[in-house]
């Protein structure tokens, strides 16, 4: 059983005991904490409260969950596309679909069960058994290149590049729209939604601070394909960003109303095409570029002709 305490800001004043728990442990939902607090294991000051508790500056809350009994990842015989790599790093090539690391409903299939069959032992193990070697994750439906480190040596310096901004990180995307300004930057905090929890949204408050710098590659009327340059690295980052100034990614569910007319296309149209960053033993600069996937290179031809 683990048990955690929190003691409430000022700025929490009057808000409900479940909203405040979202915020403090943002991968959990609403319900989640509710039955937890039904079944006594929130205290406010020592004592249960009922979920729609209004909280004072000042209270302490107690937080008693189970930690989850995970399942062993598998090594699995997944063929991947290197890009490069060493004694220290492995860059990869993530193809549309596949998962970064386990997580529920996703133990098998995952880069990480690709990563530890072509690895073996020599794999960082600063993130914990579930996510050996990952430094730093894209989304299921993004392709590109992402570094994979095989020793907490590596690990410790890209990890340390990548939370000083010195890393470098170009996207390229198709948004909807015609994006006017041939460049610009998104200057917006990112936190979880407060009406939708699966999703992330630009905040007022409680957010992270995130900066997308974009540049426009080719325009096509209804939609511009473009390239996007990291400062800092949120979840869905550009998708958030892209959507907040009113041109979200081509085919994105999750973050645009736009209905897509190609049919087949599967998720975001979202490439992580560039990564650079300075070799943690070499303390030379590195930088590889993955190629844009095939379903991309067709519909930017399409995009192209007109079609």
């Amino acid at each position: 059983m683990q048990s955690e305490a929190f003691a409430a800001d000022p700025e929490w004043e009057g808000e409900r005991l479940d909203k405040f728990l979202c915020a403090v442990y943002p991968d959990r939902t609403r319900s989640f904490f509710q039955k937890l607090i039904k079944d006594g294991q929130v205290l406010v000051n020592e004592k249960e409260q009922k979920t729609g508790y209004s909280l004072r500056a000042g209270d302490l809350v107690c937080v008693r969950f189970a930690e989850p009994v995970e399942p062993a990842v598998e090594p699995e015989d997944i063929p991947l596309d290197i890009l490069y790599e060493d004694e220290d790093v492995l860059i990869v090539n993530k193809p549309k679909g596949m998962v970064v690391h386990p997580s529920v409903g996703h133990f098998s299939g995952t880069l990480v069960n690709a990563v530890l069959f072509h690895c073996r032992d020599s794999l960082s193990g600063i993130n914990g058994e579930l996510r050996p070697g990952i430094v730093h994750r894209i989304d299921m439906d993004t392709t590109g290149s992402l570094i994979v480190c095989k020793n907490d040596f590596s690990h410790a310096a890209i990890a340390g590049q990548i939370k000083e901004h010195s890393a470098h990180r170009i996207y390229e995307g198709i948004v909807v729209g015609n994006v006017k300004e041939d460049e610009g930057d998104v200057d917006a905090s990112i936190g979880r939604n407060p009406n939708d929890r699966k999703k992330m949204a630009v905040v007022t408050r409680g957010g992270k601070d995130a900066i997308t710098h974009y540049r426009v590659l080719e325009r096509f009327g209804r939609y511009t394909y473009m390239s996007f340059q990291l400062e800092t690295g949120r979840t869905h980052q550009i998708r958030v960003h892209m959507a907040h100034i009113g041109h979200p990614i081509l085919g994105d569910a999750l973050y645009s109303s736009h209905k897509s007319p190609y049919k087949n296309l599967q998720g975001q149209t979202l490439h992580a095409k560039t990564i650079g960053f300075v070799h943690p033993r070499t303390q030379e600069y590195m930088e590889f570029s993955a190629p844009l996937p095939e379903y991309f290179e067709k519909l930017l031809a399409g995009l192209q002709r007109g079609i």
